[in-house]
């Protein structure tokens, strides 16, 4: 577990200088909004087969939204879609009460006082909640090849 202090200067830091922010132009995406406070954030997604493979966000809101949103972009970018589900699971439950911050959430685990907030919780969860939509709805999950295959019969 972090100390308070680290766990404050990191939701700073992702607050106010934001990672992977702003569109992905031509990807898949997915909005969500909390209605209790307002929050909205945008998630968008490059797969490229089983790996996330960019992964951008762009959103309004409170602290605790924002700095998950950014978190989490540089948390899942690069790993394979199995991975980012174990990390999201281990996320929710550290958000809802139910588990102690594990060492592989990395600076997520500084969004481990929200579980004693529970209006915050939603906040915290908005980015993750999106990006679970996003890759259930995507059709095939795969990403087309950057060129057609070449074909040797002539």
């Amino acid at each position: 577990m972090l100390p308070e202090t680290v766990a404050r200067e990191i939701i700073a830091s992702h607050q106010q200088r934001p990672r992977n922010r702003g569109e992905l132009a031509g990807e898949p995406f997915a909005t969500l909004e909390n209605q209790g406070c307002g929050d909205r954030v945008t998630v968008w997604a490059r797969l490229e087969g089983d790996t996330i493979a960019d992964l951008h966000f762009e959103g309004k809101g409170c602290a605790i939204s924002q700095s998950s949103a950014s978190m989490m972009t540089v948390t899942l970018k690069g790993r394979t879609l199995a991975e980012a589900q174990a990390l999201a699971a281990s996320f929710r439950q550290m958000v809802m009460g139910e588990a102690a911050p594990d060492a592989v959430l990395g600076d997520l685990q500084a969004l481990n006082g929200v579980s004693r907030l529970h209006a915050r919780r939603k906040c915290a969860l908005l980015p993750w909640n999106a990006l679970k939509g996003l890759l259930e709805s995507a059709p095939d999950r795969q990403t087309p090849p950057a060129h057609p295959p070449v074909s040797h019969d002539s």
